[in-house]
Parts: C-alpha cells; structure tokens; sequence
C-alpha cells in the first residue's frame, strides 16, 4: 500500500459519524485529531444537545471533554451530507439506521463499517446489510483492539482498515489516521469482520471463566481454543489465516477477553458470578454485541459444518437454554483430540 500523504486525504475532509455511542463519539474525537471537519448523527436529541451545548457525552462516554469542533444533529441528511462515513450503530438496529440514511447518500460515498457484529434472522455481516441497503456506498470495514474510552483520551491504538480498493484504502487511511491512532490496510473484509463479530462472543465465556474464579489457566485455555475456532469459521468462509491473526483477529479477541473494560467480558464477569442476564441487561444503557451476535455464530458455524462449542455454549447461556454450570460441565467433558484442528496458512 502506498504512503500516506496529505494528497489521498484531499477529497474526504469532512467525516459523518453514524451513531452517538460511546465508540461513535469516540471516532468522532479521533477524527478531529486527524484534522477533520466532523458531524456526528445520534439517535437521541439529548445526546445531540449535550454534545452541541456542553461538549460531553455522559452517558456513553463520561469523564471526556469532547472537541469543539465536532457537530452533532439527529438529521439523517445533515450527516449524509460528509465525503465518508464512519457507521457505528448497533449491529441489530444497523439495517433501520442505514435505511434511514440511505435517500440522502450520494452514489459511491465511502461507508466505513465500525460495527462489530452478525444481524439475527439474516445471518448477514454488517457489510453486506448495508451493502444491500445502501447498493451505491463504497464499503470499508474498522476494526480491532480498541476501548472507546482509550481512543477519546488519545491513548496509541492501532486497527485493521479492510478495503477490497487499495485506492479507496489508502484515502482512508490518510484522511482517519494519525500519530496515536495507526491503520493498518487490507483487502480482507471477510476476516476483519469474522474476528470482530466472534471475539464478542468469545469475551463473554471469558467473563464467565473470571466470574466462576477458575484462575489464570482456564482463561488462557478458553482464550486459545477460542481463537481456534474464530479461525476456522473465518477460514470456511474465505477470510485469510494472516488477517485472523492479525489486529482484527487475535488483537481484538485479546484486548476483549482480557479486560472487564469490555462490555461483553463484564457481562460474562455478571453471569459467572450468578446473576440472571435480563437483570444485568436492564442495568445497561450500552449494547453487548455478543449476547445478539451469538446465535448468528452459531448459525453461521453450522451452515458451513464448523464446530465451534465455545460459542454454542455462549448461545445456549444466553437464550436460557443451559445453565452456566451445565454448559461448563459440557465444555470439560469434550472427547480429547489433536490441537491443530484447522487448515495451515496456505
């Protein structure tokens, strides 16, 4: 990929930002740092409020003095209006949003896909939504190891830009990032979003490990055979080994499974310990996107013939159909078999 300069960065200089969250306001702050003019759509005119009158998001992203020149509307045309956009919202609620959006964009607009997530009943990644909605958009996809909070406060990170147009790539790339915020460009967009879908999945059995106290061995464990079977979903439907095991991949699935700073690994945290998951739920204004995205996994997995129990054990938790001590006894009580058990790197 070629080096980014100030040139690739000439036609994308105002940046919309598709969801007033924590992740959305935090690129949105990015965003500005990289030099761009910047208008975040939030979905709650309270949001837009606090943002326009007082420069915070208490909500999803307190303790952050927003920069000034981030705009906010609850408009869908006003942030239609932006040469590129970052789209945050949540993965269930991404097609209505997109929708939404849609009427206002115009054809070959790039729409950077932050979502992290598969959409229920559809079985469809988030490119694919909103390829499908939105037929006209240039499609990119953001993702790995990122913390919200971190991002705000301008702490180093470094993520995976997947694009299948090294051009448009490199635009990106040029206009997003800067000195504490690295991109890293592939072509790979199925890999790039199989990791983050499935990673959200696997920090909620993390969660679960921390919260039933079995100690640093089974966390590593869970987390290994975990990667394991990210790797071979993302292997079966055509994602390549090195981008799985890259920022997206393993970067993103070891920052989430690590830290109760994740919304999904705290929510396992909350079940391991023995709370019910409509109580915890009810206690959250953000999503966990691994409690939605489980039983797309799952079913993905098995449309392609892999097997992946970790996962089916989330799933099972999660819709009430297996107690958390009975998915753990099912886990131990697996048959032994050889460690490598996907595809070597071709």
């Amino acid at each position: 990929m070629a080096t980014n300069t100030s040139g690739e960065a000439a036609r994308l200089q105002h940046i919309g930002v598709i969801g007033g969250g924590a992740w959305g306001t935090a690129l949105a702050q990015s965003a500005c740092r990289a030099g761009r003019e910047v208008t975040l759509w939030a979905y709650e005119f309270e949001t837009v409020a606090e943002i326009n009158d007082h420069r915070t998001n208490r909500v999803y992203l307190p303790g952050v003095a927003l920069d000034p020149r981030i705009r906010a509307t609850a408009k869908a045309k006003d942030v239609a209006a932006a040469d590129a956009l970052l789209f945050v919202a949540p993965s269930q609620f991404s097609r209505a949003v997109a929708s939404e959006v849609a009427p206002h964009l115009r054809s070959g607009t790039p729409v950077v896909i932050c979502t992290k997530g598969v959409e229920n009943g559809t079985n469809a990644f988030m490119s694919e939504v909103v390829r499908e909605v939105v037929p006209g958009a240039e499609i990119a996809v953001l993702s790995g190891p990122s913390f919200a909070g971190e991002v705000a406060r301008n702490l180093p990170t470094a993520l995976t830009l997947a694009c299948p147009d090294e051009t448009l790539g490199a635009e990106l790339t040029a206009a997003l990032a800067h000195r504490t915020f690295r991109l890293y460009w592939t072509d790979d967009v199925t890999a790039a979003q199989v990791g983050g879908a499935v990673k959200n999945v696997l920090a909620i059995a993390a969660g679960i490990v921390e919260g039933r106290k079995f100690g640093a061995n089974a966390h590593a464990a869970m987390v290994t055979r975990g990667f394991a079977e990210l790797v071979r979903l993302g292997r079966a439907l055509g994602g390549r080994f090195e981008t799985l095991t890259g920022l997206s991949g393993l970067g993103d699935l070891i920052l989430t499974a690590s830290s109760v700073q994740s919304r999904n690994m705290s929510l396992g945290l909350a079940l391991g310990q023995g709370r019910m998951l409509s109580e915890i739920l009810g206690q959250r204004k953000s999503v966990s996107e691994g409690v939605h995205s489980a039983g797309a996994v799952v079913a993905l997995a098995a449309k392609h013939g892999v097997e992946m129990p970790i996962c089916e054990a989330v799933h099972s938790i999660v819709k009430g159909e297996t107690s958390v001590d009975d998915a753990i006894d099912a886990l131990l009580s697996r048959p032994l078999r050889a460690e490598v058990d996907f595809p070597p790197a071709s």
